[in-house]
């Protein structure tokens, strides 16, 4: 096997452009001949670049002090495309095309599979697309995750968290490498909780990543385990990626997991659920909710709340909120329907422990989680696998799309209309305000006056935002 020593004095001068660390004196066996690695110190700092080749050299990497002809990768941090080409500019080098430009993520991949893995494109720094305005439709999303500041501190984050999901299981895995004093890992995670409480839209889809920096193989794996399986969260996501499952083919393809009813569910429909549903097809959805819950319950009320109420035209699924004004007969609704998929929660709801404090974000009504069968004759088949078609007696015209039904009892009915319509967002800071505020309680089963100890009914949702003392805020404008 070679041998590297990383030893020596640095000279001032190369000291002060970046190109060295300090003095390391240690041997390593070079396990990885063709692969000669440069780790760039700008935006990185010198004690994490430091940290890094020593890292590297231990697991039978070369890692190059400074830049010379004998470089084949180049790996920078928190550095786009064109602020590497102007570096590399500043070190005379005239043909950077020798060289394999690479975001940190390949280097963490490799630290975590022991050996080089390939350069793939989603692990190289790309030209950023010029403008928006000239990229199609589906596109834009990963040509503004291109455009976003790879640096925290030159990113100007607000509440609006799109991806609150994702955020919030990153952070938790963060914790849990940090427990273990994986220093990579936990760093790869927090980094990516951060840029995507940046992004200015939901990430949905794998596509809508490409470009960004800081999303290692494990955020990837991740993000694709939760875009994709219905019924699939962030426990049993990390369990199926310690288990060395990465993509949705090797979970159908293993035979060995034990599925839930949900998670079934979402494999066998997987194609349609992780396709965004449109306004027409929730208008199509609202009214076969309608003229359902009318053969049953004629004087109840269908309410189509979340985005869709919101003014949204897409989204991922539909919910509904049913009350019944007369007498209690909608207990028994949601065990009526003849669904492709649902799953049944009863109400939890008990009268005698209100009010409190503790608010829960799926309340406790009744609700059922569905996927309906959508027909929409005369669509376009093509998009769907051939192979699919010869297993069917006819053409696929339907879709599967995820639909959630919410009971609520009528005198509750305007506080769960509230509560569902959202945005999550608006929702948290109006509990806060009524809790700093007006020294109240808000939450989806009614408001109680803490000063005056006491329930406040509320028939409609302005009566609530008049108890709260405020101006009535329209469905629409509550995209917070």
């Amino acid at each position: 096997m070679d041998k590297i020593k990383a030893s020596g004095v640095i000279s001032h001068r190369k000291r002060q452009k970046g190109l060295h660390s300090p003095k390391l004196s240690c041997s390593y066996e070079i396990k990885f001949t063709k692969f000669v690695i440069f780790i760039m110190q700008r935006k990185m700092g010198i004690t994490r670049r430091m940290f890094l080749t020593e890292l590297a050299r231990r697991k039978g990497f070369r890692v190059e002090n400074e830049l010379s002809d004998s470089v084949t990768h180049i790996v920078a941090e928190n550095n786009s495309y064109l602020e590497v080409l102007e570096w590399l500019k500043g070190q005379a080098v005239g043909d950077s095309s020798r060289f394999e430009l690479l975001d940190i993520s390949w280097f963490t991949a490799c630290m975590e599979a022991g050996r080089p893995v390939d350069s793939e494109m989603k692990y190289r720094l790309r030209e950023q697309c010029q403008s928006p305005l000239n990229t199609p439709e589906s596109e834009v999303p990963s040509c503004i995750a291109r455009k976003v500041s790879q640096y925290s501190c030159q990113r100007k984050t607000t509440l609006n968290n799109y991806n609150k999901k994702f955020t919030d299981a990153f952070e938790i895995m963060a914790e849990n490498y940090e427990f273990k004093e994986n220093e990579i890992f936990c760093l790869e995670f927090l980094r990516a909780a951060s840029l995507l409480k940046y992004l200015p839209f939901p990430v949905t889809r794998m596509k809508d990543i490409q470009g960004l920096p800081c999303i290692g193989d494990q955020v990837r794996d991740v993000i694709e385990q939760f875009t994709s399986v219905f019924g699939v969260g962030v426990k049993t996501s990390e369990k199926w990626y310690r288990m060395g499952l990465r993509t949705v083919e090797e979970l159908k393809a293993d035979k060995t997991l034990k599925l839930s009813k949900m998670q079934k569910a979402g494999f066998l429909y997987y194609e349609d659920l992780v396709s965004c549903v449109s306004k027409a097809e929730a208008d199509a959805v609202t009214l076969i909710v309608k003229n359902t819950v009318s053969t049953f319950l004629p004087d109840a009320l269908v309410t189509i709340t979340g985005g869709f109420r919101r003014g949204k035209k897409m989204g991922h699924d539909i919910d509904f909120l049913i009350t019944n004004p007369g007498p209690r007969e909608d207990d028994e609704l949601l065990h009526k329907g003849l669904l492709l998929y649902c799953d049944i929660i009863e109400s939890t709801f008990v009268e005698e422990q209100l009010p409190s404090r503790k608010v829960d974000a799926m309340d406790n009504f009744q609700k059922c989680f569905t996927i309906l069968k959508l027909y929409q004759p005369g669509i376009d088949n093509s998009s769907y696998n051939t192979s699919k078609k010869s297993d069917m007696a006819e053409i696929k015209d339907w879709k599967a799309i995820r639909v959630d039904l919410v009971i609520t009892p009528f005198e509750q009915y305007a506080y769960a209309l509230l509560g569902w319509t959202g945005s999550r967002e608006f929702g948290r800071d109006l509990r806060r305000y009524a809790s700093h505020e007006r020294k109240m309680i808000l939450d989806n089963h009614g408001l109680y006056d803490r000063r005056k100890r006491i329930f406040l009914k509320a028939g409609s949702e302005e009566e609530i935002f008049a108890h709260l003392g405020l101006d009535y805020v329209e469905p629409w404008e509550r995209n917070a």
